[in-house]
């Protein structure tokens, strides 16, 4: 349901208390008590069978015998009335209900499925149960057990936890820290995170939002409501649990790498939120994306009077993963003209312990014209031979004169160790972020790198695709569906070496050999050229070949594959009698002597879904513990990204003798992955280890891949078990038009900057004024990334480009809202093809998109002069109405359902 009658929950007329109490102690008692003391405005009415009233206000036996109908429904009472209560209020048309029982059990049969069914007959929203309630202050709301109410602030709590709900609550009172809502989800049996996400997105009251997170139910629906909050304002996450075991012992190494808070971490990537790991990190990485905006690059300059503060601070930088900036010689020779000679000579640049507030604000001008900087980091050690407060508001006003003077607002943290009381004054009044230690400081700085880099991950223009990769999609699903409908689990090396082929993966050859005989004449080939094979039993019931001698290596010749062959047969006869023998694979042995040894693969997570697996490869992959993971779909991009976040990757580049590897060929290798991952879903587990890579390309020598029957939702739809949705090739077609020609149609995709560019040459002024209801003159990267950058899951842009000349012909969009029940649709042809057709036949296909997600009805705006596109949606069906707020715009709507 999404935002569906959340403005009620967090912003409610009126509510009722069910399991008021006036014994002191209860929890019914304690709710009463917090909601009184918050200041509610609204009528607070008391249902309990027991009591006329309490302190003076009147109760009802029933939530039946309210007087009207309440927004807002708060629970405390015994679990076994919960379900019958939260009917009841249901049936009363009360829009929220905040469940604060525990003890409802889980799962078919339980009482909190009971209530989740009851509620949802009834479009009534349910928190919880088992939840500290929720508090807005602003609405002078507190539905909770809490201790003590919030501040009022600008941060949204969303915590998956009454405990640590309560806690940050505490936390932030103590440092002055405030909310504009606290959500304790419980056991989140309606209203979960993405329901969540979703409205605080849009709440203008909400700076912020920070998450704890212990698990997520929904995948897809948390995926797409993160990825559309970290677009509007900055997300920041913590989640428990990160060292537990798997729920399973894994298969493969790729499963075994795959661990659980891994996917989260590469789920909250993807998403663009900005992770953390404690509590107190949690808030100062709120502030520090509060005061300050994200900015380009990791590069550190260091100012510091105290040369081992400055030390610390590059420890800390380096540690982070942050770079320390170079000096330009334009920037050195002016802090020679400006310093004692015995300043340090190089970043971080000590300006020795008597530095005055004169030497602050030389050093630092000079720093902040540096173009080889992307921030600066100021540090004051106090001294009895400079005044510490007359520095900073030194580098205060070194700052101000910056801004004036139109320079590029280079970022400045601060740290006054010991915090006077006047330099903290001074930071704060100026905006500057200030903070306790160097450590903080630099965790303040790294936080706001980790946030670009994951903004630019949601915006960036990724490249596509290389045009000739054309998998044989019906080769591998053939393969698949052989091996589900026999019973197996893990496809023969024959098939693991054909499904490679179908995806044009490269891999070291295998052939079947039935005999001694033919293992020989299939080595010949090899072994005659000077090189050497191995011999590997194939059985579907012998896993683990080496645990029976089921394997030899380096054969150098046609006899010893022979004899070799004989031996393993012979052996798994005796050491597996029952097992079924179908006969030795030969392979030839692959020498790379300068080829990194890699493993890439795919494995399944419970949550997410298909999990990307990059990292080193070899027999101690596990215990080495190198890798990265993704979640699908990958671009070249992607890839690139998820390389780069292994130790391994250093060594993919030239070093000493060895040349650099192939990096292209290893990046299309996972994004091939990724591909079959999204065309066959019955890869549960696929292993490419050792996966070798060197300057002339890469090559799977050895390879494992486990299916399952597709099943649940899974089976529903398309790429159905991605966490994010990819991109619908199945809506891809050509459309004739009226006139005899054809447009190729497709979905748009992110890396169709440039096509953009070249369309928005050729519309008119006047039509980009109709499409964007104003003039239009900045064709920026941000404006193409926002047509081009969409979520497949809640959005769809259809291209249509002619075939014959490549140039785009024109576009429509929809984008539904957070509820998918209604979504909104713009239109733009260019100026030289209107009254061809193409119009009609885009917005037809929009709206056939739009019935296939089950959407309610599609409308749009439309200005009154625009009579052309108000008759095309006349004819299609559209009602049109004046916009209720501006009579020169028309509301068109086309209801989908009946």
């Amino acid at each position: 349901m999404s935002t569906y009658r959340l403005d009620k929950l967090f912003a409610p007329r009126s509510i009722a208390l069910v399991g008021a109490s006036p014994r002191e102690g209860s929890l019914g008692r304690t709710v009463l008590r917090n909601l009184q003391r918050a200041g509610f405005s609204g009528p607070i009415r008391l249902v309990n069978p027991r009591h006329r009233e309490i302190d003076g206000t009147p109760c009802v036996a029933r939530v039946a015998d309210l007087p009207e109908a309440p927004d807002l429904v708060v629970i405390a009472s015994p679990p076994a009335s919960v379900p019958g209560v939260v009917k009841a209020a249901g049936e009363k048309n009360a829009c929220a209900a905040i469940v604060i029982t525990a003890g409802l059990g889980h799962g078919p049969g339980s009482l909190a499925e009971e209530a989740r069914v009851a509620a949802r007959a009834h479009g009534l929203r349910l928190v919880g149960p088992n939840c500290l309630g929720v508090m807005a202050p602003r609405a002078g709301l507190d539905a909770s057990f809490a201790a003590n109410p919030p501040l009022p602030g600008d941060l949204a709590l969303i915590s998956q936890s009454g405990a640590i709900a309560a806690g940050l609550v505490e936390w932030g009172a103590q440092r002055n820290v405030g909310f504009s809502a606290v959500v304790s989800l419980g056991d989140k049996a309606d209203v979960d995170f993405g329901d969540c996400l979703d409205y605080f997105a849009t709440d203008r009251h909400t700076r912020a939002i920070l998450l704890y997170v212990e698990s997520i139910n929904a995948a897809r629906k948390f995926m797409s409501a993160a990825r559309a909050a970290a677009r509007a304002k900055p997300v920041v996450v913590i989640k428990s649990g990160r060292h537990a075991q798997g729920a399973k012992a894994a298969a493969t190494h790729t499963g075994a790498l795959a661990g659980s808070d891994g996917v989260y971490d590469a789920a909250f990537r993807r998403a663009g939120l900005l992770r953390v790991f404690d509590l107190d990190e949690l808030f100062a990485a709120a502030e520090t994306l509060g005061r300050q905006k994200p900015f380009a690059g990791n590069r550190l300059a260091i100012l510091t009077n105290g040369g081992g503060v400055g030390v610390l601070a590059v420890d800390r930088l380096i540690d982070r993963g942050g770079r320390l900036a170079e000096l330009s010689p334009e920037t050195m020779a002016a802090l020679d003209a400006a310093l004692p000679a015995t300043w340090s000579k190089g970043n971080p640049v000590d300006i020795i312990g008597d530095a005055d507030a004169g030497r602050y604000a030389a050093s630092l001008e000079a720093l902040l014209k540096d173009p080889e900087n992307d921030a600066v980091l100021v540090l004051n050690v106090p001294t009895a031979l400079a005044s510490a407060p007359e520095a900073a508001q030194a580098v205060v006003e070194t700052m101000r004169r910056d801004r004036a003077a139109g320079y590029r607002r280079k970022p400045v943290f601060a740290v006054w160790l010991g915090e006077h009381p006047d330099a903290a004054r001074a930071f704060e009044q100026a905006g500057i972020p200030h903070y306790a230690t160097e450590a903080d400081a630099v965790q303040g700085f790294m936080h706001l790198v980790r946030y670009r880099e994951a903004q630019d991950l949601l915006m960036q223009t990724p490249s596509s695709l290389p045009e000739d990769f054309a998998p044989d999609r019906a080769a591998g699903r053939a393969i698949v569906e052989t091996v589900v409908a026999e019973g197996r689990t893990w496809l023969d090396p024959m098939e693991v070496s054909a499904l490679m082929r179908a995806y044009r993966i490269p891999d070291a050859p295998v052939t079947l050999a039935r005999t001694p005989e033919e293992a020989g004449e299939a080595a010949r080939r090899f072994v005659e050229n000077g090189g050497m094979v191995a011999v590997k039993i194939l059985s579907p019931d012998i896993v683990h070949k080496s645990d029976i001698g089921g394997v030899a290596l380096d054969l150098t010749s046609v006899e010893a594959t022979r004899a070799a062959a004989q031996d393993i047969l012979e052996r798994a006869r005796t050491m597996k009698p029952d097992a079924r023998i179908a006969g030795v694979t030969v392979q030839p042995m692959v020498r790379k002597p300068k080829a990194r040894e890699l493993i890439a693969g795919i494995a399944t997570d419970d949550t997410f879904g298909p999990v990307i697996v990059f990292g080193r490869g070899g027999t101690a992959v596990e215990v080495i513990g190198d890798k990265a993971l993704a979640l699908p779909p990958l671009d070249m991009n992607l890839a690139q990204t998820l390389i780069d976040r292994t130790r391994v990757s250093r060594v993919l580049r030239a070093y000493r003798d060895v040349p650099a590897a192939d990096l292209e060929a290893v990046k299309l290798v996972l994004v091939k992955l990724s591909q079959l991952a999204a065309d066959l879903p019955e890869v549960r587990e696929l292993d490419i280890n050792p996966f070798l890579a060197d300057k002339d390309g890469v090559i799977a020598v050895d390879a494992r891949v486990a299916v399952a029957p597709v099943t649940g939702r899974r089976a529903k739809a398309p790429h159905a078990s991605f966490a994010v949705r990819p991109y619908p090739i199945e809506w891809e077609r050509r459309l004739p038009l009226p006139d005899g020609r054809e447009a190729s149609v497709r979905p748009v995709r992110p890396e169709d900057e440039d096509l953009f560019l070249a369309f928005f040459k050729r519309v008119t002024d006047e039509d980009l004024r109709l499409r964007f209801f104003a003039p239009v003159r900045d064709f920026s990267h941000s404006f193409i990334a926002r047509l081009t950058q969409i979520d497949y899951a809640r959005a769809i842009a259809f291209v249509a480009i002619d075939p014959d000349s490549g140039e785009m012909m024109g576009a429509v969009r929809l984008h539904a809202d957070a509820n998918h029940e209604s979504g909104e649709y713009a239109i733009l042809l260019r100026s030289d093809l209107k009254g061809i057709g193409l119009g009609w036949r885009l917005m037809q296909l929009m709206i056939e998109w739009a019935q296939a997600e089950g959407l309610r009805h599609v409308e749009g705006q439309v200005l009154r002069e625009n009579r052309t596109m108000l008759e095309m949606c006349r004819q299609l069906g559209f009602a049109i109405t004046t916009d209720k707020d501006d009579p020169d715009l028309k509301v068109v709507r086309l209801d989908l359902e009946g």
